[in-house]
């Protein structure tokens, strides 16, 4: 008999431990389901959320909403000085990326400039201006005489050397 009262305890104790997980689990659910519903209402339209787009655009979403964009050329770049290109002749920066270098498949053809790569350098119309960059090439892009070593954000003016060419940045 004196084994009977610690058995119906242990059989208590594990009974309400096993009430309490289960209640714990429910309510974790429960927790969960609010966040997600809470979640999913404020980006609804409507339910007193503003809504918001992805910031991740797939390929096709992108392409179709540059072929509805009206949007102004992103400036242009005036040769100053080349072995090759005419000075003072014009080349329009739209607004995709552009590639500048010797071989032809870059946007920007600088074909008889020894010193340039064949891919030098990347022109990117940005909504805060045009980027330059350096894309590897094996002596450099200069942006008013200063070797660049990353992105760098153009201001009018501003003279850029690929290889033997320069060029001058107008918006």
């Amino acid at each position: 008999m004196i084994g009977t009262p610690s058995l119906v305890a242990s059989a208590t104790v594990e009974s309400v431990l096993l009430v309490l997980k289960i209640a714990f689990v429910v309510l974790l659910y429960l927790v969960i389901w609010r966040i997600l519903r809470a979640a999913t209402r404020e980006a609804k339209p409507g339910y007193g959320g503003v809504g918001q787009e992805s910031m991740i655009l797939s390929p096709l979403e992108a392409r179709r909403l540059l072929a509805n964009a009206t949007l102004l050329p992103a400036g242009k770049l005036v040769v100053s000085d080349s072995p090759t290109l005419e000075p003072g002749s014009l080349r329009s920066i739209g607004n995709v990326p552009m590639t500048i270098g010797r071989a032809n498949e870059n946007d920007l053809v600088l074909p008889g400039d020894q010193f340039a790569s064949t891919l030098h350098a990347r022109l990117d119309p940005r909504p805060d201006g045009v980027w330059l960059e350096d894309v590897g090439s094996t002596n450099g892009t200069f942006v008013n005489s200063i070797l660049l070593t990353g992105a760098v954000r153009l201001e009018p003016g501003d003279l850029v050397r690929v290889g033997e060419t320069e060029f001058r940045f107008e918006p």
